[in-house]
């Protein structure tokens, strides 16, 4: 199954967006392994960052793009559908095309890839005058 944003914003809720990007990997799966310089060499590159930013534009910062969630943290661009070391020795489309990217937090990030729903933030923080406590 191919993700894409157009899919996932027809989904209203955080959850169910999350249930559409999960992957539910295991941990210790095949990744680049001793080839992760061409994972890295991606994630530096000009075109990446300007891509990135344009993501985190289009989503105004937001977890998995709903409004209200932002993220006041690193935000991550997760790639819908997983890339392989294939996708980037062959410029794949989905490297850089924006339907196939969105915005992410951490631990959101995290989930996707790994199932875990424990440490997802699925209801904004509201903050109040004089209010200490931490998130």
């Amino acid at each position: 199954m191919i993700r894409t944003y157009s899919d996932l914003i027809t989904f209203t809720s955080f959850e169910t967006r999350f249930d559409y990007l999960k992957l539910s990997g295991e941990v210790g799966g095949k990744t680049f392994g001793f080839d992760r310089w061409m994972n890295q060499r991606f994630y530096t590159s000009s075109e990446w960052q300007r891509i990135r930013s344009h993501v985190i534009a289009r989503d105004d910062a937001c977890d998995l793009a709903v409004s209200g969630m932002g993220i006041f943290d690193t935000i991550y661009i997760h790639h819908m559908n997983p890339v392989s070391q294939d996708n980037i020795l062959n410029s794949s489309k989905t490297l850089l095309d924006i339907e196939y990217l969105v915005c992410t937090s951490r631990s959101t990030h995290l989930a996707i890839h790994f199932g875990n729903k424990d440490n997802l933030l699925v209801t904004p923080i509201t903050r109040k005058p004089k209010d200490t406590r931490l998130w």
